[in-house]
């Protein structure tokens, strides 16, 4: 769905960074104005089913956290152990071996019963891909399924789990593969970089010209250095893809940087040029 203002957005259906009306926040600009979703909010985050039961939200309307960490939509892989159809939706008990939960998938009506592909029918005693966002209903937690899919190929349980625990040794311990890791997983309050931005930091080396820099604006500045040289410069919404970090750390980011004299802003507050 493409947002009336695509700051952070991602025009390609993919999901977007910010949500929101304005660069960094709510149209008032308040720091806690519901325009201001990190992108977590709107990433694929990989999950067990012991994670799904450990999520827990402060009140009916706030995001869903698991270790102080936002869970926007979650995708699991688990063992179907029953499957009860409705009317209007169906309701799938998966068990993925740290434990079992509830997904809900809500029947498409334009879509005809009789003409439904078998091979996209998920059956009891097989293995199943849920992909949605967490709900509750009363006091039960259940996943309200955007797609649910059987697995064909038993590899791909294997490699879920994989991505389970390398995505959760990056949010505990931060990017691998660079120096940057010590920094990253050692510094207070500061976000994880994306796989990218940690590579990119590694093949740069550390001791280069921005190595006074702190991990997220040097990130950005890597990313912008490795772009096509465009006269609009880069937008936003590339860096903050790139980059990986919340809203208010890329913002916090771009402005040290304005500040030194790095980059500055060209056509617009949403581009931005490397000064040299």
């Amino acid at each position: 769905m493409t947002q009336s203002n695509e700051f952070f957005g991602n025009t390609a259906g993919g999901g977007g960074y910010l949500t929101g009306g304005s660069p960094f926040g709510s149209a008032s600009g308040s720091p806690g104005g519901l325009g201001r979703r990190g992108a977590l909010s709107q990433s694929l985050r990989p999950i067990t089913v012991k994670q799904f039961l450990q999520a827990t939200q402060a009140h009916a309307d706030a995001d869903w956290m698991f270790e102080n960490t936002e869970l926007g939509h979650v995708t699991l892989v688990g063992h179907v152990v029953s499957v009860q159809k409705q009317a209007t939706n169906s309701v799938y008990t998966l068990d993925d071996g740290t434990g079992t939960l509830e997904a809900r998938h809500w029947s498409d009506s334009t879509i005809s019963q009789d003409g439904e592909d078998s091979q996209y029918e998920v059956v009891p005693k097989t293995f199943a891909r849920v992909t949605g966002n967490i709900k509750t209903f009363g006091s039960k937690k259940y996943i309200n399924a955007s797609q649910i899919r059987p697995i064909r190929d038993a590899h791909e349980a294997f490699f879920h789990l994989l991505e389970v625990i390398a995505v959760q040794l990056t949010f505990d311990r931060g990017s691998s593969g660079s120096h940057m890791t010590a920094q990253t997983s050692g510094a207070v309050g500061q976000p994880s970089l994306s796989a990218y931005s940690a590579a990119q930091v590694h093949q740069s080396g550390v001791k280069d010209e921005y190595s006074h820099l702190p991990p997220v604006p040097r990130s950005i500045v890597h990313f912008m250095l490795n772009q096509p040289q465009r006269p609009e410069g880069v937008h936003v919404t590339a860096i903050a893809k790139a980059v990986g970090a919340d809203a208010e750390s890329i913002e916090q980011g771009l402005e040290r940087l304005m500040d030194d004299g790095i980059i500055f802003s060209t056509i617009d507050e949403t581009h931005f040029q490397i000064s040299k």
